[in-house]
């Protein structure tokens, strides 16, 4: 027989649950700004629980019975995680474009082969990348503790195999487990301490950097019998301190502080003060009211179900309703109707099932003994706690009665397979015969099942209740808040205006951004939003001239006549590539009066500080990529240099933080004297547009994707005028092109405007070849 498994904790289940409304609060509100940090919280109490699972197996046997343990985490975890992936993936092919829907299919792939992390590491490195958040983008920390689940017990089985046989139970393989545990915690802090300065993306998710946190919750298990010892004052304060150190940490934690190194350390040091203060004492933890009242540990026992849903709700709320306080309340409804129906209806079901589990209730087999053991020590039952103190009793003792010398067992009283022991010498008790337990009869499979269906049918009956009521609701609130649907069909495109005379054309183009401002529905656009979803920059024509991994080639990036006689230059950042299609227009259009070189590198701003880039490797060779332009640019010197970069605030590589004015003249001071003087242009990049992956759907209209002029773009286009102004330069405003009265929509006629936020596309660029050649004619530079 083995050792029972302790009942769930009533103050780990309330832990749970702070941790779990921390984080649906944050992407559900933005509030508190730190409650991402209860993943970390997660990922303590499954180091803990884990290897207390791990421990009970190698005090009963000395050994890691493998297959029940990966048996009970596929039924814990397996059914609920399917059911959500599979929905998600359903429900995006009805709201989401082709490209996003393809891209959750990547997400819910990765997710079942748990490296979830890894996809959303590199994906976060991607410039160019125009997907939203991913409804399945919470599942890379489900990925790490799998991954942890996969391999902790493999090592802790190696580990008790180099352990001599006598040493492979009790506090031998204790001390050794918190040995390996603590070798874990200090290589995992060091790499995220390394990492996180160098590379955030990648340090966020890396198994590496967080393997350490799992890691803490297994010291923390294997201090359990000294943590036993401490007096109840000193339990007590240390969850409650643990408590507020939690609650601390989703204030004081910062999305754009460096994590997990070294913010991490508030809530896993946090989470280990609620474990390790609430081992022992109280069961029920009744002092510790605030995480271990009912309503607490009702919604940490259905955390698991809550973190599964919460984000797959959010974002395809956020892309069906219009933002607002009745979105959040039905976001919230749908939210809570989920997690209850996967809670009664999957999760519990097959997690308490016999699925995976043998008709001998789970007791080892010769193939689960994993490390070698004498077969006696393998069959004996080490007691938990309570066990061992029942077996310090008389015969048929029953709790709270007290025992007298000659006193004869009520009939009601329950026996224990124990030999009595010796009572004190003022209290004889009579030597009494120990009954035998009988073993019960082995069950069936089917008897198993036969008793689950009885236990649980009514919580799966219950369950679909749930959603047919909840659904009910769900479009009830739909109607009050928003009204019935309105399907529309698709409005015919504008026509595009002749694009011979620059002034009609820019006219033209701003009744047709002035038209799709008040759109009802999508027109056919050419190519569709879909498509340049999909290409992102692939189709511009300059893309190699641009990327971090390619050195510059003048030959390469310049089109017109080669012996025309004047040279223009574009250089910059992802700005400045998204209007080459518009240059190279220009250029051929001139009849062979211009070439054009298009240089640079997206997401190197060109100014005189290096700023930080999400991408090491353009924070890496920015620098020497305008040492390479400026010294391209020297050898065949510019008539004309235009320079465009992002319009937003940035923070240089040593954490300096840029305003308005200070990256406008550092743009100055870079460029300085690459042109003649009064001959170099700052053009605006386009304001931000609302952000696609999240805004378009099939089932909503155009309506949604607009966007209004941030403020930092109105900062920053005029701090660019007043430098220019002071050096004599020349400022081209994006603004009268690609918004209408402070309004950018995502369209102009059937032309897309951009492909993502921020970039143009490049059939909208090339549009712009004569708007732009009348600017620079207006000014005398073309």
């Amino acid at each position: 027989m083995t050792a029972p498994a302790a009942p769930a904790r009533r103050d780990l289940q309330g832990l749970r649950a702070f941790a779990v409304v921390a984080v649906v609060a944050t992407h559900l509100t933005g509030w508190p700004r730190g409650g991402f940090v209860g993943v970390d919280v997660f990922f303590v109490l499954s180091g803990f629980l884990l290897t207390g699972i791990v421990l009970r197996d190698l005090d009963a046997s000395g050994a890691v019975r493998l297959s029940a343990f990966f048996a009970r985490r596929l039924r814990r975890l397996l059914p609920a995680a399917l059911v959500v992936l599979a929905a998600t993936v359903g429900a995006a092919f009805v709201v989401f474009p082709g490209t996003r829907a393809e891209s959750i299919v990547g997400d819910a792939l990765a997710a079942v082969g748990l490296v979830s992390n890894w996809r959303f590491a590199l994906e976060g490195r991607d410039y160019f990348s125009t997907i939203a958040v991913s409804p399945l983008q919470h599942f890379w920390s489900l990925s790490i503790e799998e991954q942890f689940s996969l391999l902790w017990p493999l090592l802790v089985m190696l580990l008790v195999l180099m352990l001599p046989v006598a040493r492979r139970r009790g506090t031998g393989a204790r001390v050794a487990v918190g040995l390996l545990s603590s070798a874990v915690v200090l290589a995992s802090a060091a790499l995220a301490w390394v990492q996180t300065p160098l590379d955030p993306s990648v340090a966020y998710f890396s198994t590496g950097t967080r393997a350490g946190e799992l890691a803490t919750g297994a010291v923390v298990a294997t201090l359990v019998p000294l943590l036993l010892r401490m007096p109840s004052p000193l339990r007590a304060l240390l969850s409650w301190a643990g408590v507020a150190l939690v609650v601390a940490s989703f204030f004081v934690v910062d999305p754009t502080a460096p994590f997990p190194a070294p913010w991490a350390v508030l809530p896993v040091a946090g989470a280990v003060l609620v474990i390790a203060g609430g081992t022992g004492g109280d069961p029920r933890h009744r002092s510790l009211f605030v995480v271990s009242n009912p309503l607490a540990v009702a919604i940490g026992n259905a955390s698991y179900s809550l973190y599964l849903w919460h984000l797959p709700v959010i974002v395809f709320a956020g892309a069906l309703l219009a933002p607002g306080p009745a979105a959040t309340g039905i976001t919230v409804l749908v939210m809570v109707v989920l997690t209850v129906a996967t809670y009664l209806g999957v999760e519990q079901p097959l997690h308490r099932s016999p699925w995976l589990v043998r008709p001998n209730g789970g007791a080892p087999t010769a193939d689960e003994v994993t490390a070698a053991s004498p077969p006696a020590l393998a069959d004996v039952a080490v007691p938990t706690p309570r066990a061992a103190a029942l077996a310090s009793r008389p015969a048929g003792w029953v709790p709270g009665q007290r025992y007298y010398p000659g006193r004869r067992a009520t009939e009601s009283a329950t026996t224990e397979a124990v030999a009595p022991e010796p009572a004190p010498a003022a209290e004889i008790i009579p030597p009494q015969p120990a009954p035998v337990p009988t073993p019960a009869p082995a069950r069936g499979s089917g008897d198993s099942w036969a008793e689950w269906r009885t236990r649980f049918a009514p919580r799966i009956a219950l369950a679909g209740a749930t959603l047919a009521i909840g659904a009910g609701a769900t479009v009830l609130a739909v109607f009050v808040a928003y009204g019935a649907p309105v399907i529309v069909a698709p409005a015919a495109p504008v026509a595009a205006a002749p694009v011979a005379d620059a002034g009609a054309a820019l006219a033209a183009l701003q009744g047709e951004l002035a038209a799709a401002t008040t759109a009802s529905s999508w027109p056919d656009l050419h190519p569709s939003l879909d498509e340049v979803m999909r290409a992102t920059s692939a189709t511009d024509p300059a893309h190699d001239c641009f990327t971090p991994d390619i050195a510059p080639d003048a030959g390469r990036c310049t089109w017109g006549n080669a012996d025309a006689p004047r040279h223009l230059y574009l250089v910059g950042d992802s700005s400045a590539m998204a209007y080459a299609p518009a240059f190279r227009a220009l250029a051929d259009a001139s009849g062979g009066a211009w070439r054009v070189t298009t240089v640079g590198m997206y997401g190197c701003r060109f100014t005189d500080a290096l700023v930080e880039s999400r991408d090491p490797a353009v924070t890496a060779g920015c620098a020497g990529r305008k040492s390479d332009i400026a010294a391209m640019v020297a050898a065949d010197p510019a008539d004309l240099l235009v320079v465009s970069n992002a319009y937003t605030l940035a923070r240089t590589v040593d954490g300096r933080d840029l305003n308005a004015a200070e990256l406008a003249s550092g743009v100055a001071n870079e460029v300085s004297g690459w042109a003649p003087a009064g001959h170099t242009v700052f053009l605006a990049p386009p304001p931000h547009g609302a952000d696609l992956g999240r805004c378009y759907s099939p089932l909503t209209g155009p309506a949604a994707c607009l966007a209004a002029v941030d403020d930092v773009w109105t900062q920053m286009q005029a701090a660019t005028e007043a430098q220019a102004a002071a050096t004599g330069e020349a400022v081209i405003d994006a603004l009268p092109f690609s918004c209408w009265q402070g309004v950018c929509p995502a369209f102009a006629g059937d032309t897309p405007v951009r492909y993502d936020d921020m970039h143009l596309t490049p059939a909208f660029s090339e549009r712009l070849a004569p708007i732009l050649r009348d600017e620079l004619s207006a000014r005398g530079l073309y």
